[in-house]
């Protein structure tokens, strides 16, 4: 079904005055790369450069309580620029045109429409802004959806672009010109802030990640003539203009160039990372895990649980010698991380079919019931991956008005055969919420069973799926309806994708002892309070006693030491943990290893 703002003819808006060009040409240079150019790094660094656009935009945070918008919700719009790999972006046109308006800012619509008849692309849904631009890196320079309560008035926001390239820099103010959305700008001391989309990752709930980036552009000394800024202060002006209240930093990797997030991770949801792997020991690849662990460690996502990792491969150079920072062959950054959500559909680079099938494979278990489609950035034809980015790096979206947010955490696991498995769900509109409706299956998805859910304050609603066997996998998902009659799902290609969870058993059984002579006992399980945790090791063990969530991930070491005599007691209190399904693990340096679950 095609999103409700879809238009349905050709619209081209002409913007000129309000760039302070007299003409297009001049402004535009289609070979940009992401990067910065030789003679733009010698403006930088003997400080030619002058921040021109310092009266663009509303300079003043916008009306708050503020929310911006995560990659995965709703969008009325993606935004590309078109210069040079323009089949690269006609595919994008071609696939996100069946989910959303595609708005392009170009020099001559006629030839751009001209460009994607001769591809055989449709034009239902596509219009144009005429306007002057330097680069086709629209992530790094476009604005960002942000919404006042949660889901009301929506606001553009934007920064200072880190290139001289104004045209590029002013660009979003023709597009909140041509989609009637205010836009608000950090180009005015104290607010002054120069960042890049790149470099910015949302989780739709007040977090934010990017690489220490953000600090250097606007410490003392930086080249952009903006005020000095602390890194407090940088979260503060993120916070007042955005609504962000935790901003995570990780240091920037020494391989990647242009050091932005997107070139190697990804939200896939408010939980869940996605994150590029190199082998062992190589290129960025010990500073990825060092920044993943560090995070792991720090942070836990909004719903207080540690965040999930999925590791997909950073594909080597074609002749499959070389990474980012190896001494020979073409080793760009390839990556399967910069791709980017349009709606029900997942537009993805692609390099060479050895490592893309197992990209596919990765990506079709984790987004199930997305449309991946998959362009090559790597060809010589259209080598976009040597410019130094991919899909995400030049597309932006624009999220829509009025959305109706649904934010669930998927239930995990269990061994519970008892009690029903209680579903909540943050659902809000600005019109508030007529009805809301849990549906859930036991068969594969052949059909779904209905549970009205309940409104139980703040915005919460609940519904329980019954208990169920072991061995009986749930797939399930969340419908509201809005009293304005707008209607959503989560996740939003239900019911072809789902949330879904296993129930495995009793706690009682499961037990892996792989030294027979150890065991342990967990009482009271289910935990409530406070816990005791009975081993039974070998004399004079030296062990540790480590509580790990399903995915394996540590979260907390509860003992390590010499065990002197026939048994050890270690307590903890089970009302300092999140709620769930947690393995106790035992081990030792001379392989004994015995677990058992336990429920809180």
């Amino acid at each position: 079904m095609k999103n409700s703002n879809f238009i349905t003819k050709t619209k081209v808006l002409f913007l000129t005055g309000i760039f302070g060009f007299t003409g297009l040409v001049s402004a535009q240079n289609q070979d940009l790369p992401i990067g910065l150019t030789p003679n733009e790094k010698s403006i930088l660094e003997n400080g030619l450069h002058q921040y021109t656009n310092q009266n663009r935009g509303i300079t003043t945070p916008p009306p708050g309580p503020l929310r911006t918008m995560a990659e995965w919700e709703e969008i009325q719009t993606l935004v590309i620029t078109w210069t040079g790999f323009q089949s690269i972006l006609a595919q994008i046109v071609d696939h996100a045109q069946e989910e959303c308006e595609v708005l392009i800012s170009c020099s001559d619509s006629n030839a751009v429409k001209t460009y994607l008849t001769g591809q055989g692309v449709p034009h239902t849904n596509v219009s144009y802004i005429q306007v002057p631009f330097n680069s086709i890196w629209v992530r790094d320079y476009g604005a960002h959806t942000v919404y006042k309560n949660d889901v009301e008035d929506i606001y553009m926001v934007d920064w200072i672009y880190n290139r001289p390239r104004p045209a590029d820099d002013a660009m979003p103010d023709a597009q909140g010109v041509f989609k009637n959305i205010p836009v608000y700008a950090t180009t005015q001391a104290p607010n002054d802030l120069v960042n890049t989309g790149g470099n910015w990752m949302v989780d739709g709930a007040g977090t934010a990640f990017a690489s220490d980036l953000i600090i250097e552009e606007n410490e003392a000394g930086n080249p952009y003539g903006v005020t000095t800024k602390t890194e407090a202060q940088i979260d503060q002006i993120v916070e007042d203009f955005m609504g962000i209240d935790r901003f995570i930093k990780m240091v920037s990797l020494p391989y990647d160039d242009i050091h932005h997030i997107d070139m190697h991770m990804k939200l896939l949801d408010e939980e869940t990372l996605l994150v590029g792997e190199f082998p062992d020991g190589i290129s960025d690849g010990p500073q990825i895990e060092a920044n993943i662990q560090y995070v792991l460690s720090n942070f836990n996502s909004v719903y207080g649980t540690p965040y999930k990792i999925i590791r997909i491969p950073m594909p080597p150079n074609a002749a499959g010698t070389s990474y980012p920072g190896q001494p020979y062959g073409n080793a760009y950054y390839r990556t399967y991380a910069n791709n980017v959500f349009v709606n029900k559909t997942v537009i993805v680079p692609s390099y060479r079919e050895d490592y893309d099938t197992i990209a596919q494979r990765i990506l079709a278990e984790s987004l199930p019931g997305y449309n991946i489609k998959y362009i090559d950035v790597d060809n010589q034809g259209a080598n976009l991956i040597s410019n130094g980015g991919a899909i995400h790096c030049i597309t932006n979206a624009i999220g829509v008005s009025n959305p109706l947010l649904i934010r669930h955490q998927s239930l995990v696991d269990t061994y519970d055969e008892t009690n029903p498995y209680e579903v909540n769900a943050f659902i809000k509109h600005a019109s508030g919420i007529q009805n809301a409706t849990l549906f859930y299956s036991t068969n594969d998805g052949t059909s779904y069973n209905s549970l009205p859910m309940t409104a139980s304050g703040n915005d919460i609603f609940n519904a329980s799926i019954p208990a169920q066997v072991a061995g009986t996998e749930v797939l399930y998902y969340i419908h509201a309806t809005a009293n304005s009659g707008k209607e959503q799902v989560r996740p939003i290609v239900a019911p072809e994708g789902y949330f879904h969870f296993k129930v495995l058993g009793n706690s009682s059984v499961g037990v892996e002892e792989i030294n027979q002579n150890a065991n342990i006992n967990i009482f009271p399980n289910p935990a409530k309070a406070i816990t005791c945790i009975d081993i039974t090791p070998y004399v004079n063990e030296k062990i540790k006693v480590t509580m790990q969530n399903l995915l394996g991930q540590t979260a907390e070491v509860l003992f390590e030491g010499e065990v002197s005599g026939n048994n050890q007691k270690v307590f903890f209190d089970a009302r300092n943990y999140t709620s769930g399904t947690y393995l106790i693990t035992v081990s030792s340096p001379n392989g004994f290893l015995v677990q058992k679950v336990l429920v809180h």
